[in-house]
């Protein structure tokens, strides 16, 4: 890509919510017993929406590669940090967040209406648990101003389309599209890159891309071949593709960077209280910002 992404047809495989499937078409309900990756992800936050297999499963990926704790906190402070800087500093006042992931406070649009209280937010996911939650956890005065969809983000199009988006947000105007930890639940085969150009090519110029993505490049071969094992099928039937710096940094081929670049979740922009020790090998995920021109 060398121009600005343009609306294209992606692929359209059954396709995760943050923590786990690429965001099936409308996803299976969860079979009881058994551990759930959306589920997962709240373990790994400290929520408290998780089961005993769940916690088994979780414990299992955290032996083998400890720090998914680390990542899975640093990518949800790194999505925070970021919408509040669209919205006070870029005069973004709508979100599009997909593979959005069992709600966790704050949540986006908390985050957002920080800085700008009319501030409209669309999650979208595959799974049907994540939105239940997501429904339950909803604000009696967000009528109009947050809205969930039932989509995949294997086929941007279901998203693009569906009526909660278009009754909530107005394509006219920028939009903060995020996509935290999600990318890397989509293979190759599914055409990660043609998704995120379709997705942005519905957008105006002044949209920003919001991302962060699942690396293997900070860890040695030892390390590689512990976390190969446990999420080449991530619990749950996912397998999960990290990708490396140039990888990711396709994502963001023909929009403008904002400083710092892509950089480890926890260097963007940090907070005072942001962890500034921490390595790649403890943190291995990038994370960026980039506006459409």
């Amino acid at each position: 890509m060398t121009g600005p992404p343009g609306r294209t047809e992606a692929a359209r495989p059954a396709g995760a919510s943050r923590g786990g499937r690429a965001g099936g078409r409308a996803g299976p309900a969860p079979e009881p017993g058994r551990a759930h990756p959306a589920r997962m992800q709240d373990y790994y936050l400290g929520g408290r929406d998780h089961s005993d297999a769940d916690v088994r499963a979780a414990e299992s990926v955290v032996a083998a590669m400890p720090a998914v704790r680390n990542a899975a906190r640093a990518n949800r402070d790194f999505m925070l940090r970021a919408t509040r800087w669209l919205a006070a500093e870029r005069g973004v006042g709508q979100f599009l967040d997909i593979g959005s992931g069992i709600p966790t406070e704050p949540n986006l649009h908390q985050a957002a209406r920080e800085a700008d209280p009319g501030a409209k937010v669309v999650y979208s996911d595959n799974d049907p648990l994540v939105l239940r939650h997501a429904r339950a956890a909803r604000d009696g005065n967000d009528e109009g101003r947050t809205a969930y969809v039932h989509a995949d983000l294997t086929d941007p199009e279901s998203i693009l389309d569906a009526p909660g988006l278009s009754d909530t947000i107005d394509l006219g105007r920028p939009v903060g599209l995020s996509l935290g930890a999600v990318l890397h639940f989509v293979r190759d085969e599914q055409h990660p890159y043609d998704i995120v150009r379709t997705l942005l090519g519905a957008l105006p110029a002044g949209s920003h891309l919001v991302l962060t993505h699942a690396t293997a490049d900070f860890l040695d071969e030892d390390a590689a071949a512990r976390a190969e094992t446990v999420l080449g099928t991530y619990p749950g039937g996912c397998p999960l593709r990290p990708r490396t710096r140039s990888e990711v940094a396709r994502f963001f081929d023909g929009l403008e960077p904002a400083d710092p670049g892509l950089v480890l979740p926890h260097q963007w922009r940090p907070d005072p209280d942001t962890p500034a020790h921490l390595s790649g090998e403890e943190v291995p995920s990038y994370a960026g910002v980039a506006r459409k021109p």
